[in-house]
């Protein structure tokens, strides 16, 4: 594919032919168009819960080749397009990089996972409301991430450590998380989990499904209890993007064959610094700042952002 051509993948549970008709005229008001069409889920399944339909436009153009084609307000009104359409619309650069990223990193709580590992330990622990309390004055901006998080772990004094084993134990995973897994596996991507998360969960995750790595926070556990403590440094926004670029490095990759998964706003650092970031059922301030978005599919629709069809992976 050229240099001077984009991708525009759709996702949704039914891409229906007015849709179709929606994108073509978004695509020509940019004096784009469509080169090529490739379906990357089977159209001859039948639609039932749960299913996905993929489909990945080439565009080119003489506006495009020219350098006159604004592509953030392109990625902007396609946004716009697929939260009225109830789809997802991702614009990507058909570059040489789009086939080669090596590189998956993954938030972990809401991500990986359907829950907020440290909203259910307050829970069990009879302090929820005192944690959502603390979490509200961050959400205000008056703490940062790491005094809000050190807030609420000092809330957590005394837990025992037998409720985060039943915790670990009953880890509500994310929908197409193990599908996904089993294609990034057989595709040879080295995956990690960059959580603001505990290490204790995220390495159950790990042993259960296969990740290479894992960066967390480290819980302090004495005689069975929680102290309320973590072990420098606390995992924020900024440590999460330098781990990002630390793992590429020590993998000999480039940052453009990185790619990371979050839904928060503490993961848009990671988010702009990978070669593609996806934010994953994320608040609207962070899908429309995030270069990609999936909020229709499970996770394993990252498989079709980086260009995998179903039928490639069924026969590798």
């Amino acid at each position: 594919m050229s240099h001077n051509a984009l991708v525009l993948t759709l996702l949704g549970e039914t891409l229906p032919a007015t849709l179709l008709d929606r994108v073509t005229a978004l695509i020509q008001r940019f004096d784009l168009h469509a080169s090529a069409h490739r379906w990357l889920t089977d159209q001859d399944a039948e639609p039932a819960p749960g299913h996905a339909a993929c489909l990945a436009i080439e565009l080119g153009g003489q506006a495009l080749a020219d350098g006159e084609v604004n592509v953030e307000t392109l990625r902007r009104d396609a946004l716009a397009l697929g939260n009225r359409e109830d789809v997802d619309v991702a614009i990507q650069a058909a570059d040489e990089w789009r086939g080669h990223r090596r590189l998956v990193c993954f938030d972990m709580d809401s991500t990986l996972i359907k829950t907020e590992v440290i909203d259910e330990l307050a829970r069990r622990h009879g302090v929820g409301d005192d944690v959502a309390a603390v979490t509200e004055r961050a959400m205000r901006g008056e703490l940062d991430f790491q005094q809000s998080f050190r807030a609420r772990m000092a809330k957590l004094e005394g837990l025992d450590e037998a409720v985060l084993a039943d915790i670990a134990a009953h880890l509500p995973l994310m929908d197409g998380l193990e599908t996904l897994m089993d294609g990034l596996k057989c595709y040879g991507y080295r995956t990690a989990i960059i959580s603001g998360g505990f290490s204790y969960f995220a390495r159950h995750l790990q042993q259960r499904l296969g990740f290479d790595e894992v960066h967390a926070n480290e819980l302090i556990i004495n005689n069975g209890r929680v102290t309320g403590e973590v072990r420098e440094p606390i995992v924020d926004a900024a440590h999460k993007a330098r781990l990002l670029e630390d793992i590429a490095a020590r993998q000999g990759l480039s940052p453009s064959q990185t790619v990371a998964v979050g839904d928060g706003a503490n993961d848009l650092t990671m988010l702009a610094r990978a070669g593609l970031g996806i934010a994953f059922r994320a608040k609207p301030v962070v899908r429309e700042q995030a270069s990609q978005a999936i909020t229709t599919l499970g996770l394993d629709a990252v498989l079709y952002l980086l260009g995998h069809a179903d039928h490639a992976r069924a026969e590798h």
